[in-house]
């Protein structure tokens, strides 16, 4: 079936409650001090079954294995792979979406039951998915959302809304005035929808976007586009990153400048860098995806599929927005 857009949702009370993480929270102990939020524990864990050829087997295909992000996706999958019993192999595209191809060329010969991917490039994977679809194998698709009738269920974000999210974060700050940077990241169509989000809604506002450099969603590549960013606009007030590679490789471009006191910035995915940045002020909000909620959800679903039984063709998972206020509630988004 034809997947539908995405709803996201978002808002400052997700900041605070969510459903899914309520569990997370942190809170006072008897002793007046703060309790450690910790990894919320699936709600659900599908009931497993024999696959074609013994045990279940789900094939998992990532972007890479450098970036927090998918880690914590790959931890979640394989908690409830543990629960359940089930073969789970995850391949890293190693940011390469022929390598994403490959890889499901290896698991449709291998005889998975079910594939769980997270497509560099979503238009581009959609003939694996179609390959997969004709062999009989259901593909459930993670954060990048994938339209083509032959993906069985989607599991993520709506980016380009959380872009205008951030984004009407940021002008309500800067007072629709002021110009903003954009270190991105041009392979990724992810990224590409949180720009569009993001530009759509400051310009709309009166700010003007200016330079945008572009990370390729590698750390190192998107530091020196960052430091490259600062260097050539000295007086720029304000920056975006569209992903976790952007936002670290920006923060170690901030640092090694000293300009925490001439930009503030927003961005998208905690790390130890993102949180060091939210508790020196300088970074004002992050978009936070419940990246372990997209593992329970997709590996869940891929269980399902893979025995035969209905899956829902949209999952979507809330967003959270984290802000120097409320750091400390999510640091558990620092644990693999």
């Amino acid at each position: 079936m034809m997947k539908r857009a995405l709803p996201l949702v978002v808002g400052a009370a997700l900041a605070l409650s969510l459903t899914a993480c309520d569990s997370a929270s942190s809170s006072d102990t008897a002793d007046g001090s703060t309790a450690a939020a910790s990894i919320p524990e699936p709600s659900r864990v599908a009931e497993a079954c024999e696959g074609k050829n013994g045990t279940l087997k789900v094939g998992l295909v990532t972007i890479n294995l450098q970036a927090l992000f998918f880690n914590q996706i790959n931890t979640a999958a394989q908690k409830i792979a543990d629960r359940t019993g089930v073969d789970l192999q995850i391949i890293s595209g190693n940011d390469d979406s022929v390598t994403q191809a490959n890889a499901f060329d290896n698991l449709i010969a291998s005889g998975v039951d079910a594939i769980i991917v997270d497509a560099i490039d979503t238009d581009g994977i959609k003939p694996s998915i179609v390959k997969a679809d004709a062999a009989g194998i259901p593909v459930v698709a993670v954060d990048a959302v994938v339209d083509d009738p032959a993906l069985s269920t989607q599991v993520g974000t709506a980016n380009e809304e959380g872009g205008k999210q951030i984004g009407e974060t940021l002008t309500e700050m800067s007072g629709g005035t002021g110009t903003v940077g954009i270190v991105g990241a041009l392979n990724s169509t992810v990224q590409l929808e949180r720009q569009k989000g993001f530009t759509d809604t400051v310009s709309a506002a009166g700010m003007t976007v200016g330079t945008v450099v572009d990370g390729r969603n590698i750390q190192e590549n998107a530091q020196a586009a960052a430091e490259n960013l600062l260097t050539g606009n000295p007086d720029m007030e304000y920056v975006y990153a569209t992903g976790e590679p952007a936002l670290i490789g920006l923060v170690a471009a901030v640092n090694s400048q000293n300009a925490q006191d001439r930009v503030q910035a927003v961005g998208w995915d905690l790390s130890d860098q993102a949180v060091s940045a939210l508790n020196a002020g300088w970074l004002k909000g992050v978009v936070q995806q419940n990246t372990f909620e997209f593992g329970y959800e997709a590996m869940n679903a891929a269980i399902d599929l893979g025995c035969g039984r209905e899956a829902p063709a949209d999952i979507p998972v809330p967003t959270q927005i984290v802000t120097p206020d409320n750091v400390d509630d999510y640091l558990y988004y620092l644990e693999k």
